[in-house]
């Protein structure tokens, strides 16, 4: 039987037009640029404005342009995942919504909900069918149009998030290269710290709910930062040392983009040094599942085949991992 890896051959982005600068949110609650920036390394983020534009939006813009940027045509897709957790609605999945919108008629797809590690979780899961065989081309989408759950009168939460999102696309290789490895881990007692109640079967949609103010992200945001801080650092840490890697064989460590803070303590953690951290969170803030791949899709025309990647995540839940990957193509410019 052959050796099959997962590979990823393209990636792309996408955010919307709409620029919310730290400006702007101090004409909405009592903040200033000066307190974003230095506890979160935020200047802006994106919101997507008009009716009836969920996160499909996102990934249908996101996958078209991959599609078109590696000449593959759509229906060769077998598969489609993509890791949100503001779908456009319970149901059908957002997958589905994209597959169509984009033409993947031989397609079948599905959502999948990790917070901000599900681009991690995502991945992983889309490798087995790649090495197993099952399918040649597969297509994962990290997005998320957060500003549908965001409180703007909540300022420990307003000024970090913004919408936006990315898809790659996974194919086969007998290559010593793609997703080599993954650590993924969850533990649901720190759901009480990062969280939304509403909305679910638990406390589904109603008048109290929404009086209630339920249907909105909560963070305690000193316990999410120093979970998030150990535990990405623990599992990057993890994955270096059973695949035999030191910091010098790193050429780039790609971090969910939460906070400044957390990047620059995990990176310190792993000894690696900021050249080599991906880091665009002054422009989009923390898009949740999108985060990561719209780090690879800025950073793309910098990445050389044979490289090797660190992506880490920490997300609600609480999710984290770590996935090692050679990257499998020289970059576009």
């Amino acid at each position: 039987m052959r050796n099959l890896k997962a590979r990823i051959t393209g990636v792309h982005g996408y955010v919307p037009d709409y620029v919310l600068t730290n400006e702007e949110l101090e004409t909405m609650v009592e903040t200033s640029d000066e307190w974003i920036t230095s506890r979160t390394g935020i200047k802006e983020r994106r919101i997507l404005k008009g009716e009836g534009k969920g996160t499909s939006v996102i990934g249908i813009e996101a996958v078209q342009g991959l599609l078109e940027k590696t000449n593959t045509d759509p229906g060769e897709i077998d598969l489609i995942i993509c890791a949100t957790c503001t779908p456009d609605m319970l149901f059908p999945s957002t997958a589905n919504l994209v597959a169509e919108r984009v033409g993947a008629v031989n397609s079948f797809g599905y959502d999948l909900q990790a917070a901000c590690s599900g681009f991690l979780f995502a991945l992983a899961t889309a490798t087995q069918f790649i090495e197993s065989g099952t399918y040649r081309k597969v297509v994962v989408i990290g997005a998320d149009k957060m500003s549908s759950i965001i409180d703007y009168t909540d300022r420990t939460t307003c000024i970090i998030f913004g919408d936006g999102g990315g898809a790659v696309l996974l194919e086969p290789t007998e290559e010593p290269e793609g997703i080599i490895d993954s650590v993924l881990k969850s533990d649901g007692a720190g759901a009480a710290f990062l969280h939304m109640k509403g909305g679910g079967s638990l406390h589904p949609a109603s008048h109290e709910s929404v009086d209630a103010r339920m249907h909105y992200i909560y963070q305690e945001g000193a316990k999410v930062f120093k979970f998030a801080v150990q535990n990405m650092a623990d599992v990057s840490e993890e994955i270096m040392n059973r695949n035999n890697l030191t910091a010098n064989d790193i050429a780039w460590l790609v971090p969910h983009q939460a906070n400044l803070r957390i990047i620059d303590a995990t990176a310190n953690r792993m000894g690696i040094g900021s050249e080599k951290v991906m880091n665009n969170i002054s422009r989009y803030g923390n898009t949740t599942a999108g985060t990561i791949p719209l780090c690879l899709w800025d950073y793309e025309s910098k990445l050389k085949k044979g490289d090797n990647l660190i992506l880490a995540a920490f997300g609600g839940g609480f999710t984290w991992g770590a996935t090692y990957m050679k990257w499998a193509y020289n970059g576009h410019n």
